[in-house]
């Protein structure tokens, strides 16, 4: 064979191997959350790898592992395990990164937000900056907010309208320091321990009652786990963050930035939509099950305020001082 005939070969083969003009590679990010798409945390980020996939036709796909199955069931690793790389990205809780963002506790620090205007005011100011500032110095950059919910608490023992009911009464709450001393201070016995350990426990009696949002105790069906009283209290409410890790984030196009921030803004706004258009349905649904509700009156109210006033006194240094008046400045203006 000739070697013009050869030569002709070769830059066939070559040719027929490099990429058609106009093509892209699909490249595949992770998505961890702590709750499945039974949930409207879940549903937030099954939203956003949804418009992902679409604006970019395909070309960048995000896949959603729920129940915190990246980090073995430890939510509270979620955000190290983001900063360092394991995690690509996720749609995460202030609580849970709070360990590693002391800042986040702003949004746990009991009885801050009374409504979801205060909520609002906060995620949406000056002291929202200031807080996915302190995410990003860290190591994830966050791209938009989210909405777990105001969490409410329930228990199997007795209804609870004043700081005296709690006393006693053993109550799990999640991985923070913040929540064992908001409870210690409200003569409970809090207990730390996973969700899917929870269920178990409440169903047991081994746990007397929990705090959730509504939309958590709904789906769960907390109240088959003996939690017949149910007092909505809205002591915090626990806003989700959309980000993606830092490493990863330098990596991509200021194109491609723009339409994964855009999207998670615009996931995050129709989560926030959708799960507080559904509470009054999920409420109904709660007390149809046989769950008695207690509702606080402004004075019952104020008596829990009162109760963990301590708790300020404690976290206010740790979280920072400049941002909790900035947020209660935001609240007072709203």
């Amino acid at each position: 064979m000739s070697v013009t005939k050869w030569l002709a070969i070769g830059a066939a083969c070559f040719a027929f191997a490099l990429p058609t003009a106009g093509a892209q590679e699909t490249k595949e990010y992770s998505v961890s959350t702590v709750l499945s798409a039974d949930f409207p945390w879940g549903q937030a980020a099954e939203k956003w790898a949804e418009l992902v996939e679409e604006r970019t036709d395909g070309r960048i796909t995000l896949k959603v592992y729920p129940n915190s199955q990246l980090v073995s069931g430890d939510q509270t690793r979620e955000f190290s395990a983001m900063r360092s790389g394991i995690i690509d990205m996720a749609v995460g809780s202030t609580i849970n990164w709070s360990p590693q963002v002391p800042e986040a506790n702003l949004f746990s620090l009991p009885f801050l937000m009374p409504d979801d205007a205060a909520v609002d005011a906060i995620t949406g100011g000056k002291a929202g900056e200031m807080v996915f500032e302190a995410i990003e110095s860290r190591g994830v950059v966050p791209l938009a907010w989210g909405e777990n919910g105001f969490r409410e608490i329930s228990n199997s023992v007795r209804p609870l309208a004043s700081p005296e009911d709690l006393k006693g009464l053993k109550i799990r709450v999640v991985g923070s320091p913040l929540f064992l001393d908001t409870f210690n201070a409200l003569g409970a016995n809090p207990t730390q321990m996973s969700w899917t350990d929870a269920l178990p426990a409440l169903t047991t009696g081994a746990v007397d009652g929990q705090e959730n949002p509504l939309s958590v105790f709904s789906a769960a069906r907390a109240d088959r786990a003996n939690q017949k009283h149910l007092t909505l209290w809205h002591y915090m409410n626990d806003p989700l963050i959309f980000g993606v890790s830092k490493r990863l984030w330098d990596t991509f196009s200021p194109e491609d930035q723009e339409i994964l921030r855009q999207a998670a803004i615009d996931a995050g706004q129709w989560e926030i939509e959708k799960s507080r258009a559904e509470l009054v349905d999920t409420l109904a649904d709660i007390k149809e099950r046989g769950v008695e509700v207690v509702e606080l009156t402004p004075e019952q109210h104020q008596a829990f305020v009162e109760a963990t006033q301590s708790v300020y006194e404690k976290w206010i240094p740790r979280i920072g001082e400049e941002l909790v008046e900035t947020a209660q400045e935001a609240i007072a203006n709203r």
